[in-house]
């Protein structure tokens, strides 16, 4: 049963973060502009992750390992987060779904690279596989005339492209991490550094929010946005890393399109398709292929 907790820990990260784009997308612009939203998130779950440390065993993090945890916070917190945020608003939901699966694939070069991380056949047809399935699943559960990689959106389409290849980096270069630390003590430390880098950028439209007009509905989903989105699926994903490569992290990226169309047909704005149902079968045999523990033969 434990050979199966990293993979429940991606599922369950992965379902946070498909219901967070409906749920983040009713709080901004209206009553939070991106970067400010961006500032409440790492400040709110920084002060969740270093309470929760407190309280347990207090491991500390050796200085020599700074410099790793810095760049982490640079790359998994705050270029990541406020690309994608920012690049959100310009470009198109199509346009950045598409781009985004493009993550798995930066994932297993810059791992190849930086981890000298195989790239065997079985795990290359994984990745491609998904590939197509969740490409497919975008386009059918999408209107067609919302995709248009243009002048318009060309911007935004490059934030987004940055922010799939900062989160790589963040991957792999988090995992030599974990094989001495415990998730919560990497996590909160990459939280804290990411802060340094988000507050000049986030604080002054963080300044900017009117809490006293804010309905309570909106409130529950900021609550759901730091605590679901940013504190649990953070430290679901950084536990999974700790057991399987970072490219198995990644692969699960290609769930989301799947949870999107779930939601849809249970709350009656989509219905399931021949189409659907194999781009579905494709992407969880890409999960299964990916996931499938590699043969070395360096």
């Amino acid at each position: 049963m434990t050979k199966y907790l990293p993979h429940l820990a991606l599922l369950a990260a992965n379902l946070i973060y498909g219901i967070n784009y409906t749920i983040a997308k009713d709080v901004m612009p209206t009553y939070i502009e991106p970067f400010g939203f961006i500032f409440l998130r790492v400040i709110g779950a920084l002060f969740l992750f270093w309470t929760i440390s407190f309280l347990g065993n207090g491991e500390k993090a050796d200085k020599k390992d700074f410099p790793r945890l810095i760049v982490c916070g640079f790359f998994g917190v705050a270029l990541n987060q406020l690309l994608f945020f920012k690049g959100l608003n310009i470009t198109t939901p199509i346009n950045a779904s598409i781009i985004m699966t493009s993550n798995p694939i930066l994932v297993l070069l810059i791992s190849s690279f930086l981890l000298k991380e195989r790239i065997s056949l079985l795990r290359g047809a994984g990745i491609a596989i998904g590939l197509i399935g969740a490409c497919t699943l975008i386009f059918v559960s999408q209107n067609s005339t919302d995709f248009s990689f243009g002048n318009d959106t060309i911007w935004g389409d490059l934030m987004i492209l940055i922010n799939a290849a900062s989160y790589g980096v963040y991957l792999v270069l988090a995992k030599p991490l974990m094989t001495k630390y415990q998730p919560l003590t990497v996590i909160k430390w990459v939280f804290t550094f990411g802060l340094v880098f988000v507050f000049p950028i986030g604080i002054s439209e963080f300044s900017a929010i009117e809490w006293t007009v804010m309905p309570p509905k909106i409130m529950y989903e900021i609550a759901f946005v730091i605590i679901g989105t940013t504190f649990f699926a953070y430290l679901l994903n950084i536990y999974a890393l700790k057991k399987v490569n970072p490219s198995v992290v990644s692969i699960y990226l290609y769930l989301q399109p799947i949870i999107a169309t779930i939601v849809a047909v249970l709350l009656g704005a989509d219905s399931l398709t021949v189409v659907k149902i194999v781009a579905s079968i494709l992407i969880f045999t890409s999960v299964y292929l990916v996931s499938k523990p590699q043969i070395s033969k360096r």
